[in-house]
Formats: C-alpha cells, sequence, structure tokens
C-alpha cells in the first residue's frame, strides 16, 4: 500500500504535458496544448492538455481526467502500478510493505504477467551473459552481428538454454505457478509436462510504450529446417501483435524530435539502426501492417517513411497496408535499398552520416514510388498499363487533402506520359463512388456536391429545446463554482438609500447562499455532489478550488469537473493587438453569478407553471373537489406567473447593467 503522503508527492511532481507528451505529440495553442486522441482514431486534434490545471480532455470521445488517469486509461493499469510509474518516472521513493502470500495471489492476471515477463527478460539476459552456453552461443552470436555490448544490454537481448525445462524449472522454484506460465505463453504444456517455448534460441523482449516487457520473439540459430526460424510469444492479456511494435519504446522521443517514423520489418534492423545513431525506428516484426499499429504511430507523428530490401514482390505485398496509412490521413515516403541489401547490413557496413544521408536523400513519396514500380513492370502494354491507372488512382482517392490529391495527379501524369484530364476524370469517378456508397473517407465538399444531387440528402433536424430541463442552467451555476468559487469580490447589494453598501465576499458565498435561500435541489446528481462540496467549505471558511475536484476519488465528479473546466475554444491574442477590448466574465463575477441563479430558478418556475397549467387541464370536473382545487392550482399559477415575472424583470436589469 502507498502511503497518502507519497501519493500526494506524485500528484505534485506529475506534470501533465510531461506524462501525456511521452505518448502524444503535443502542440501550443494559446495557454494549452492540442495533439491527437490515443484513445480513439481522429484525424483533426481535439486531445487539449492544460498545463496549468494539470488535465487533459479529449472533445471527440469525452476521455478526461489528470496525470494517474491519463496512464490508468493509456496503459490499461491499475491505480496503484499508475502511481509506481509517475514514482519512477519523477524519482519519487515509495515505500511499501512487502504483499503477503494472500495479495500476491489477489494480484490482477495483468500485473501478474508484467511480472514473469520481467522475470522471464532478467532470465534470459542472465543466462546468455553469465553462463558458459549463453556467451558460446547467445552472445557471440550478437557479437558476430556487429552489436556493441551496451546496445546489447539497451535492448535487453537474452538467450534461452538448450535444455527442455531450464526456464520453466526456475519460474517455478521462484514460486511463478504453471497456469500463469501457461497463460504467458512462456511455457507449453505437453502430455502433463511443461517446456520452454523459447529454448534454444537468442532472444528479443518486446516492450510496451512505457517500456515493460509483454512478450518475446526468438530466433533460432540451428540450420534445423523441421523448426521455425523465429517463435513469437503468443496473444495475452498484455500482448497483442497487431497492435504492438518493436522499439516502439526506445523510438517514441526521436520519433516527436524528428517528427518522422522510420518502418522497417525485423528485430535487427532496428538494433542495427539505434547502432548508427538513428533511433527514430520501430519494426512490424514481419507482419502486414495493422491499422492498430499505424494508430500507434500516429500518436507521435503524422509522417512514416517505409525503409525496404529491394525485393519488388514484398514492396507490392505490402501496398494495402500503405494505403491504410494514407487513409488515416498520414504522409508515406519509400526508401528502397541497394540490391542485396537491408537496413541491418547497409547500417551494419557504413558509417552513420552515410546511412543518415542515404535515408535522407533516397526517400520519395509513396505514390511516385509506386507509379515508378508498377510503370517499370507494364513493359508498354496497354491492357497493364490502364491497370496501373486503376491502381494509382485508387491510392490517391484515399488522401483526404484535395491539393494535395491534385499535385500527386499532376506528377504521375508526367511520369506515365498522359493527360492530367484522364487521370482526373477517374479519380472524380471514384470519388463519386465513395460519396454514393456513403464512404466515410474526408474526400473534398466540392467534389461530392459535383457527383451527387445535393437535394437527395436527407438534413438531420435538430431536436427542440427541452422545456423540463434544467441542465444547461444547473451547469452554469456550476461551472462559475469551479472556476471562481474561491474568488473573493467587492458584493455591492442595494439598499432602502440611493448608496449602495460594499463588502467582501466569496463568489462560492454568493451562489450557495442564494441556492440554499430558495431551496433548490439540482437534478443532476454529480451536480449536487458538487455543490454540496461548496455549500460545506462555505460553512467550514475552507473553500474548494477546481484542482480539488479533478483528484476526487470519485471518478464521475473528477470526470464533471474536468469536462466543465477545459475550454474547447480560446479568444485569439490578435483581438488585443488590434484595441478591440473583450468583455471578460472574470471581471463581471458578481452580475455572472446572480444572472446564473436567477437562470436557474426562472426555468424552475417556467417547469412549475408548466406543469401546473397541465394539471388544470387535466383537472376532472366530475370531481367533488373540482372547483376547489382548481382555485388553489389558479392560485398557485398566478403566484408562479408573478415570481417568474419579477425575475424576468431582475435578469432584465443585470443584463442591461
Amino acid at each position: 500500500m502507498i502511503p497518502k503522503e507519497t501519493i500526494q508527492d506524485i500528484f505534485e511532481a506529475s506534470r501533465i504535458e510531461e506524462v501525456v507528451g511521452d505518448f502524444v505529440q503535443l502542440k501550443k495553442r494559446g495557454s494549452n496544448l492540442l495533439g491527437l486522441c490515443p484513445f480513439h482514431n481522429e484525424k483533426t486534434p481535439s486531445f487539449t492538455v492544460s498545463p496549468a490545471k494539470g488535465i487533459y480532455k479529449c472533445f471527440g470521445c469525452g476521455k478526461a481526467g489528470n496525470s494517474v488517469n491519463f496512464i490508468m486509461e493509456h496503459e490499461k493499469y491499475s491505480y496503484p502500478e499508475a502511481l509506481r510509474y509517475l514514482a519512477n518516472k519523477y524519482n519519487i521513493e515509495v515505500e511499501e510493505q512487502e504483499p503477503s502470500p494472500e495479495e500476491k495471489f489477489a494480484e490482477t492476471e495483468r500485473e501478474n504477467l508484467f511480472g514473469i515477463h520481467s522475470f522471464a527478460q532478467k532470465f534470459f539476459t542472465d543466462t546468455m551473459l553469465n553462463t558458459e552456453e549463453g556467451k558460446a552461443i547467445g552472445h557471440s552470436y550478437f557479437i558476430e552481428r556487429g552489436f556493441r555490448d551496451d546496445i546489447i544490454m539497451k535492448f535487453q537481448l537474452g538467450f534461452s538454454p538448450t535444455a527442455w525445462d531450464s526456464f520453466t524449472k526456475s519460474a517455478l522454484n521462484q514460486g511463478y505457478k504453471e497456469e500463469l506460465l501457461i497463460a504467458s505463453g512462456l511455457s507449453i504444456s505437453k502430455e502433463d509436462r511443461l517446456y520452454d517455448r523459447f529454448r534454444e534460441r537468442v532472444i528479443f523482449p518486446i516492450h510496451n510504450l512505457t517500456g515493460k516487457v509483454i512478450g518475446f520473439g526468438g530466433r533460432i540459430l540451428t540450420s534445423d529446417k523441421t523448426k521455425p526460424k523465429y517463435v513469437n510469444s503468443p496473444e495475452s492479456e498484455i500482448y497483442s501483435k497487431s497492435k504492438s511494435l518493436y522499439g516502439i519504446f526506445f523510438a517514441r522521443n526521436a520519433i516527436v524530435a524528428k517528427d518522422n517514423c522510420l518502418l522497417v520489418e525485423g528485430y535487427t534492423d532496428v538494433i542495427s539502426l539505434h547502432q548508427a545513431g538513428i533511433e527514430n525506428v520501430v519494426a512490424s516484426s514481419g507482419t502486414s501492417l495493422t491499422n492498430d499499429q499505424i494508430k500507434l504511430i500516429s500518436k507521435f507523428t503524422r509522417n512514416i517513411t517505409i525503409l525496404y530490401d529491394g525485393d519488388p514482390a514484398g514492396i507490392k505485398a505490402s501496398f494495402r497496408g500503405i494505403d491504410m496509412i494514407l487513409e488515416q490521413g498520414m504522409n508515406v515516403r519509400i526508401v528502397l535499398f541497394p540490391d542485396g541489401e537491408d537496413p541491418d547490413s547497409y547500417a551494419r557496413k557504413n558509417r552513420s552520416a552515410d546511412v543518415e544521408a542515404f535515408i535522407a536523400t533516397s526517400a520519395d513519396d509513396f505514390i511516385t514510388f509506386k507509379t515508378r514500380l508498377l510503370l517499370s513492370e507494364t513493359n508498354n502494354d496497354p491492357i497493364k498499363k490502364a491497370g496501373l491507372i486503376h491502381e494509382i488512382i485508387q491510392s490517391i482517392s484515399i488522401i483526404a487533402d484535395p491539393i494535395i490529391r491534385s499535385l500527386y495527379i499532376k506528377e504521375c501524369a508526367g511520369i506515365m506520359n498522359m493527360s492530367e484530364q484522364t487521370l482526373l476524370n477517374e479519380l472524380n469517378r471514384l470519388l463519386r463512388k465513395k460519396v454514393l456508397k456513403g464512404h466515410s473517407n474526408e474526400v473534398n465538399a466540392e467534389t461530392q456536391l459535383a457527383a451527387i444531387d445535393t437535394e437527395a440528402i436527407p438534413v438531420e433536424q435538430e431536436p427542440l429545446l427541452k422545456t423540463d430541463d434544467c441542465s444547461s442552467q444547473e451547469l452554469d451555476v456550476i461551472r462559475l463554482l469551479l472556476l471562481y468559487g474561491d474568488k473573493t469580490i467587492e458584493y455591492f447589494e442595494e439598499t432602502t438609500s440611493d448608496e449602495e453598501a460594499g463588502s467582501e465576499i466569496t463568489i462560492a458565498q454568493l451562489i450557495c447562499n442564494d441556492i440554499r435561500a430558495n431551496q433548490i435541489v439540482f437534478d443532476n446528481k454529480v451536480y449536487q455532489e458538487i455543490f454540496d462540496a461548496y455549500a460545506k467549505g462555505v460553512d467550514e471558511n475552507d473553500i474548494p478550488n477546481d484542482v480539488r475536484f479533478f483528484h476526487h476519488s470519485n471518478q464521475a465528479i473528477a470526470n464533471c469537473a474536468i469536462d466543465i473546466i477545459t475550454p474547447r475554444y480560446e479568444l485569439s491574442p490578435g483581438w488585443e493587438e488590434i484595441n478591440i477590448a473583450i468583455p471578460r466574465e472574470e471581471e463581471r463575477l458578481q452580475e455572472a453569478s446572480l444572472r446564473a441563479v436567477l437562470s436557474l430558478m426562472h426555468r424552475r418556475l417556467s417547469i412549475l407553471i408548466t406543469n401546473t397549467q397541465k394539471e388544470l387541464k387535466e383537472l376532472s370536473t366530475d370531481l367533488e373537489e373540482y372547483n376547489e382545487m382548481y382555485a388553489d392550482l389558479m392560485s398557485r399559477n398566478i403566484f408562479l406567473l408573478k415570481a417568474r415575472n419579477s425575475i424576468s424583470n431582475r435578469l432584465g436589469r443585470v443584463l442591461n447593467n
């Protein structure tokens, strides 16, 4: 268990922009930072980070929270795990009692899986460095590949012994259960015996974004054709091959710094490029590129450069994956290495500066690269060339930006010696087809209008405003409390004389006293809890600020507070630069607070009036008490109307002040 004092230290040390910035590329926008949301797929940034408030908020999917919430949501950590992660990031010592056997047993499956993978990595690395077999086979292999010892240690490489169950026995001796070894995929159960999955292989640990080992890749060193060259960890609670990229933990900061991600195929490609000083590189580990992997890269950059080893068949097989990258609005460039070379071999044979220069000068945009590659295979055959046109235009049609599309059309027309209009006609045909099918890609609005009859598009009508709903008025009251509750103003109250009496009062006092005096209860239960906290603060002279709610133990309250406090738009400083004064709410807090309370009272009265008039209409004349009930309802209706009119007049004075 982590002491409360340590938790407080972690919250105070954690800078939201640094925590989120480890996973999301953020750009300055006013006083906040903006980026692409890591929790849902989006092309237009709606994910806002407020360094001043220490919170994040996505206006697309609604996710919100503080530093701890972000790590919990992004990494699927428990609350203690997220605290430990941040404590480690900010070098805060966490003193915890050794968990009892019962507590160990009660740990979640994810925690256990992380634990066994960490143990396995240490076992494989220790075997490679400190056993005769490990040094003779594993370590010597990596040295022969040209890897320095510091690089070997950086990537935590290792070796699994040739014995059938060396790792399994070691894990069992350390208290790990058979069920966990099987669930992790590190051991295989066969004929009531456990065997090591990675035996007699060099080991490449696979890390998640926070550096935890989630799986392994094992390469066999013998020439036994009956065994696969590579064996990978199976899917588990913490590892999904289609959602993971080898080297992402070591590459993420460099990807952000370079604003570009180099994508290669294998483990050794990544390691060799790192050794050459090129660190913004990840590998798909031999799998076809997936949407989840593309989304993972898009958290850090919109630019991907794919490094190929020169095999045309392999390149063409990857075209679908590249189209997926374009579909997500990202930019793709291609680097083709000389015949017989791949990123690994080229990096080992050349100086670091030469490797970097080769990648920079050889990178070609994907559409041009694809056009030239396929054109070289047509041999001027008209049928093949027509097929090429269809395939190229298909890729161009995926690109969302109409300007980029038009530039590619122009460039491809020059390469293929064709008229731009011919290619443009084919592009428009595809775009029309996508629009008519309800395709979700963002194509140019003018193209859409030209492609279909706009009168055929049904217009979705906005719902009418609910007359029995106080949510917007309640929201405005809570918003003012969260933003300004602890602010003190000079409050002026009308007196019987023409003079105004002034006194110091907090906004929380002003609002809470009025709300309680009129016995208003909020329909929204979360709003009521926030209000009650401010009312208690008024009574005890300890008025909370908004930050206290951001870290509230009730996540619904924390999310609500963050939602309310985070503005989607900011006023441009350009207005002040041209000497146009914009009224600011904080300069008229008394007026804004009174208006908010009166507006809520006005809506409450309107609802009561509507309900009373409904009762009058539905009152049956057959009732013996009809005249008495009718008189009571009419009396109530008149009273409510007078009260609402009075408030309407007050609102008019407030608004006109």
